[in-house]
């Protein structure tokens, strides 16, 4: 299992991903699952993959050396080449077609779970920044403003503050903030996923550097926020009122009750 998060803002776009992948509990490591599809002067496009490491590598493999074009005379097609961020999404949805079909039913056949899926987000020439979500059958969607970012690989625990803190209007900094304690609260309840986690961040102007960074185990940032929002969500819930059913007519509260049980039976 893995964790990858991509979040597109008026700002720019940020992508997360985790480095764990196990074949059991006793066979657990690290594999970079952030990918840099094409980095020259007019495109910069990256890829993060959660699903079958033995698909999700030949279909890297097909991206890297390119897609037979129909004219062979064209040479093969590669991500660099294409003329837009839609068209990359669709060169990387044809060769997910095609590795699964030579992948699958040999997996199949063998009892091992063969689906994968990717999140592709980048720049090319001088278009604006896109990130879209590449399903197993190779059909993908974009992002879009009212729903500003993507989850792939376990998903369920990390979603419910993405929900409640994300729009599009966030800044940055805040989205890279939420980005990771959403993966904090993954790891502690997913044992699947785990550090280092790989970060890039790209902002609108494309003058601007592209920020890429791998958050170690021990890093501080990472270690104090976590510890950071234990105590908040601690005092928040402390802050909270009881329910107020459970307080009988008389006003006695459950915990009172309790004790005037306990004390009766002594």
């Amino acid at each position: 299992m893995t964790y990858c998060v991509g979040i597109m803002l008026r700002q720019g776009l940020i992508m997360v991903a985790d480095t764990r992948t196990n074949a059991g509990i006793d066979n657990i490591s690290t594999y970079r699952k952030l990918h840099v599809l094409a980095d020259t002067k007019d495109a910069y496009v990256v890829a993060a993959s959660a699903g079958n490491l033995s698909v999700t590598q030949l279909v890297l493999g097909m991206l890297a050396e390119g897609l037979p074009s129909r004219d062979p005379e064209d040479g093969p097609r590669k991500i660099e080449h294409m003329p837009s961020m839609f068209q990359a999404a669709q060169l990387v949805g044809e060769a997910v077609m095609s590795a699964g079909a030579q992948l699958k039913p040999a997996l199949y056949a063998a009892g091992v779970s063969s689906g994968i899926s990717l999140l592709l987000g980048g720049r090319i020439g001088g278009g604006p920044l896109k990130l879209f979500l590449i399903y197993d059958a190779g059909n993908f969607i974009e992002c879009q403003p009212d729903s500003p970012f993507f989850q792939i690989g376990a998903c369920q625990y990390g979603k419910p503050i993405l929900d409640r803190a994300m729009n599009y209007d966030s800044s940055i900094d805040e989205a890279v903030k939420v980005a990771l304690l959403s993966f904090d609260s993954t790891i502690r309840s997913d044992k699947s996923v785990g550090l280092p986690f790989d970060v890039m961040v790209f902002r609108n102007d494309p003058r601007l550097p592209i920020i890429k960074r791998r958050i170690e185990p021990q890093d501080p940032y990472m270690r104090t926020l976590s510890d950071r929002w234990s105590e908040v969500l601690n005092q928040g819930r402390s802050q909270i009122p009881d329910p107020p059913f459970l307080a009988d007519e008389k006003g006695t509260s459950a915990s009172d009750v309790v004790e005037l049980k306990s004390a009766g039976s002594n």
